[in-house]
């Protein structure tokens, strides 16, 4: 069969496929979703269903296209999908719920759905840092896998469902971050002691843990507590994104890598109740389409980042790496972070008991077939 005809009939399928399931429905997603395909609904199957409009609450300001850009691939995809029946209308950060604030305006049915970062609500469960990443977890290979065939969305499900309500789909990723802006170089452990670092869920627990003053700052709100010195140093997303930000105006030294982010997965929301209510068609596009969501993201972030950095480069930037010892410290203080919350959490052990060995056997395989392929491409590529 041809790709075209492949494409067409996958498309076909996310839309007549019924009988979804509310907990770990994922799969058909996978299966179904079709990237990059132009397909629409058939209005005949779709004439006795219900016109709705959603909003959607995101955490980000509008001006960042690629991040707010993966709800609104989200929506265009669920439209295009539902031949217009179902719409979603993305909101920037604000607009109809403070960027921190998106799970907990979905779970209460303030606004139907949402597209933030689950690390944010760590506050509220620790086990919630899962649906992003965690300090020296996954890349965005590895977190997809886990996702959507090692269990971890499943188990998420689980927890959103009981605890706030909700259900979630994976729905973009952002590939490996870089490790922040800082205003001054931080070569030692004790170069860290004291400042005061925009670093939102167990990233910063971590950094905390180093002796950093961590503040959790909405990215649009980052430049200004750069620029004025309320903050020493912040980590946002990558070079295309920070760049956007104005974030090399503020700070010149930018570190790498983004260890508390090595695959940063940002996720559709929505309210159980409304969730329910939904034909099963509905659910079908909203799967696929975060599906798509997902791929898109992390690809627009893959092409995009390097030349984004070159520019940075050419306006003084300087590229710094983290020290071994900083490195080394913290993935200590990481790992023992885990450990302390498996102890006393019930649902953050229930999830790192699935995600601890499905790491060991990820990263064994990806340290031999593609690290061993990327350290010999890698060691051609002048820094």
């Amino acid at each position: 069969m041809k790709r075209r005809a492949i494409v067409r009939a996958l498309s076909q399928g996310a839309i007549a496929t019924t009988g979804v399931a509310i907990v770990g429905g994922c799969r058909s997603a996978q299966n179904s979703a079709a990237p990059g395909s132009t397909n629409t609904a058939n209005p005949a199957d779709l004439a006795n269903l219900p016109s709705l409009q959603w909003q959607m609450a995101t955490s980000w300001p509008r001006s960042l296209d690629t991040i707010f850009g993966g709800a609104q691939v989200l929506a265009d995809r669920v439209a295009a999908l539902t031949g217009g029946k179902l719409k979603l209308v993305p909101r920037a950060a604000g607009e109809v719920a403070p960027p921190l604030d998106v799970l907990n305006v979905v779970s209460q049915g303030g606004v139907q759905c949402g597209h933030t970062a689950s690390y944010y609500y760590v506050g509220r469960n620790p086990a919630l840092a899962f649906g992003t990443t965690l300090p020296f977890g996954f890349t965005a290979q590895q977190q997809n896998a886990w996702l959507y065939e090692g269990g971890g969305l499943k188990k998420l499900q689980e927890i959103y469902a009981a605890k706030f309500n909700v259900i979630q789909f994976p729905a973009g990723n952002t590939g490996t971050q870089m490790g922040g802006w800082f205003r001054k170089e931080v070569a030692t452990l004790n170069d860290l002691k004291g400042l005061k670092m925009r670093i939102p869920g167990l990233g910063g627990q971590v950094m905390a843990k180093l002796g950093v003053n961590v503040q959790t700052i909405a990215g649009g709100e980052i430049f200004q507590a750069l620029q004025t010195g309320a903050i020493d140093a912040a980590e946002w997303v990558g070079p295309y994104d920070d760049e956007k930000l104005g974030l090399n105006k503020a700070a010149k030294f930018y570190y790498y890598p983004g260890w508390w982010e090595p695959g940063a997965t940002l996720e559709f929301q929505v309210n159980l109740n409304e969730w329910k209510k939904l034909p099963a068609q509905y659910q079908q596009a909203i799967q696929t389409a975060a599906f798509e969501s997902n791929a898109t993201m992390l690809a627009r972030y893959e092409s995009r980042n390097n030349e984004a950095l070159q520019k940075l480069l050419s306006t003084g930037t300087q590229v710094r790496p983290y020290s071994p010892e900083i490195l080394a410290a913290a993935e200590q203080a990481a790992f023992a972070l885990y450990d302390e919350f498996a102890a006393k959490d019930v649902d953050f052990k229930a999830v790192y008991d699935l995600w601890k060995p499905f790491r060991d056997r990820v990263t064994a395989w990806n340290k031999l077939n593609e690290g061993s392929f990327a350290n010999y491409i890698y060691s051609k590529i002048k820094a």
